[in-house]
């Protein structure tokens, strides 16, 4: 059982990276990685390689993943809904419920606003070609 760690894209702010780091949980973003301006393809294969689920809010992740490219786990939000504290606070429940082998292909519709909704409601695999 290995745990979760996280790979933000660059569309994700830099800030949630720091915060999960400070709280102990390992998190790079895009820009860590010198990966600003990759293309969708190589954000999601540097994040399967590293066994780190993806963040972000790029809607052509869910298009790869529902097309059978395999994955570490994606986290998605609206890009509507940002909050910093809301990637956070979701962030950390996930790491704390789920190890990085159960999340694998799985892609997690996080509800950046509500705090009252439950985390299990809001992730399904979604279906491979």
């Amino acid at each position: 059982m290995s745990e979760l760690r996280f790979y933000l894209d660059e569309n994700v702010p830099t800030e949630v990276g720091a915060q999960l780091r400070s709280s102990g949980i390992d998190a790079v973003t895009a820009r860590d990685l010198g990966s600003l301006g990759a293309a969708d393809r190589d954000h999601l294969e540097r994040a399967t390689v590293q066994s780190r689920m993806l963040c972000t809010h790029d809607q052509d992740f869910l298009r790869l993943a529902a097309a059978g490219t395999e994955h570490a786990g994606i986290a998605f939000s609206s890009q509507t809904r940002v909050s910093i504290g809301g990637w956070v606070r979701e962030l950390r429940a996930l790491h704390t419920r789920f190890d990085a082998e159960q999340v694998k292909n799985l892609v997690f519709f996080l509800s950046l606003l509500d705090p009252t909704e439950p985390i299990g409601d809001r992730w399904r695999e979604i279906p491979r070609k």
